[in-house]
């Protein structure tokens, strides 16, 4: 029998490979996107008009926040999976434009919650981020410390939807997932994201910023891995409580819910610069770097512990960041016509 999931902001860079890798699978897939103005459009438009291209796809074009929209789409389709990723993303914009983030993350995410308690899917699987750690300095991260010092807006934002989720987990007996995930980077990725930024100054011959003077590393994870964690964990549903034998070690499971937080991270942190080199040896050019002071609510480094989603699934992140790099510089050259 075919399964059926909602993939929320399916246009977007996650959003959309997964759904290739869904439909890929013999999925069906509803792919509700806003189709916002926070990037180029036209990157969208694209990446959903290929998805189109798959009978087993259907396109809704909506807010998630529309009052309504996400209770009668729900009751419409009743999806075996939902995976939510539509948000406001970026650090940095979320300083200037914080109410888009109360919009979309938490009104948005609030709206699915409410949808799903009345329609519930076998398991929910929704988007947070690495930047809920924040201040933590013990590293690698690992889902069971505390990650109450978060330094953006954004970062604030989805460290409250873990919360909003698990909390309807408990009240209404909702299977979720919280999948952190770690500076993801790609083809089809986004404009405001290092990389697309660094790789379009080098080819056009421009100066590139460098933040905290280059002294920052990240665990920049390969979208086809991401993609692949997110896949393998649809059917890793978290049991309720006291219906599994006793928690290993590490796993992050709530004792009140059936609701678990997963790191899906490459475990290995690259340092900024080595990582503009990558980019320089795809291109073939040198950059010109400035050096900037580090930018407000930005953290020096990320790690992911990756530990638990091994355990859980069987594999775990492994490109490396020199091969995932020349395959985005080759797709930005080829799109863009470089």
């Amino acid at each position: 029998m075919t399964r059926r999931a909602l993939v929320t902001g399916a246009a977007g860079f996650i959003g959309y490979h997964l759904s290739v890798r869904l439909l890929a699978e013999g999925w069906e897939v509803i792919g509700l996107d806003a189709l916002t103005d926070y990037y180029d459009v036209r990157l969208k438009e694209r990446r959903q008009a290929m998805l189109l291209q798959s009978a087993g796809f259907r396109a809704v074009n909506a807010r998630i926040e529309t009052p309504g929209l996400l209770h009668d789409l729900m009751d419409e389709e009743r999806p075996d999976a939902v995976i939510h990723l539509a948000a406001q993303a970026g650090v940095r914009y979320s300083i200037d434009h914080p109410e888009s983030y109360v919009e979309a993350n938490l009104v948005g995410t609030f709206r699915l919650l409410e949808a799903m308690r009345a329609f519930p899917p076998a398991h929910s699987l929704l988007a947070s981020t690495s930047s809920v750690y924040g201040a933590n300095s013990e590293m690698p991260y690992a889902e069971t410390q505390k990650a109450d010092t978060q330094m953006s807006f954004y970062a604030a934002t989805k460290k409250a939807n873990e919360a909003m989720a698990h909390s309807y987990a408990h009240l209404y007996d909702l299977p979720v997932t919280m999948f952190r995930f770690f500076t993801v980077y790609g083809p089809w990725g986004r404009p405001d994201m290092a990389l697309f930024k660094f790789t379009r100054a080098i080819l056009e011959g421009n100066p590139i910023d460098v933040y905290n003077h280059g002294d920052m590393s990240r665990d920049f994870t390969y979208v086809d891995d991401l993609v692949d964690g997110i896949v393998r964990l649809i059917d890793v549903v978290p049991p309720r409580p006291g219906t599994a034998a006793d928690v290993t070690a590490g796993d992050s499971l709530s004792p009140v819910a059936p609701f678990r937080i997963v790191n899906i991270g490459n475990s290995e942190p690259v340092r900024l610069l080595d990582f503009i080199e990558a980019i320089e040896t795809a291109t073939g050019t040198s950059s010109e770097k400035r050096f900037m002071e580090m930018q407000p609510g930005d953290v020096p480094a990320t790690w992911a512990d990756a530990t638990l989603l091994k355990s859980l699934t069987g594999d775990a992140p492994k490109t490396p960041v020199s091969e995932g790099v020349a395959r985005f510089v080759a797709w930005y050259r080829d799109y863009h016509g470089v």
